[in-house]
């Protein structure tokens, strides 16, 4: 075999595989995503709704850097998107370690 007849086979192969992927991504529509662009800035899903709540969910509750080593006597336990806080009066805390730190519910 000669170097102009490999030459073709490979382009001619080349061709092939270019057209196959063509056809199948028209007809069968299928996304070339690469890894990163599916990481960053291209959500998997259609809509990312739930993917926003987390975030807004995270970012409900801030944590101050005051904090106190007991609770006033008028405390109950509240559950705000799954975290548990102390309510005293229109003050908020959470438990860490063995004191408490002010947190703001926004």
């Amino acid at each position: 075999m000669t170097g102009q007849t490999r030459v073709r086979k490979i382009f001619l192969g080349l061709g092939f595989m270019t057209g196959t992927l063509v056809f199948s991504s028209l007809v069968f529509d299928v996304q070339l995503v690469s890894e990163a662009e599916a990481r960053i800035g291209r959500p998997m899903t259609p809509t990312s709704v739930a993917g926003v709540a987390r975030r807004t969910t995270r970012r409900a509750i801030r944590r101050s850097t005051i904090y106190v080593s007991t609770l006033p006597r008028t405390c109950t336990t509240v559950i705000i998107d799954g975290t548990s806080l102390h309510h005293c009066g229109t003050t908020y805390y959470q438990s860490t370690g063995g004191r408490y730190v002010v947190v703001y519910v926004d």
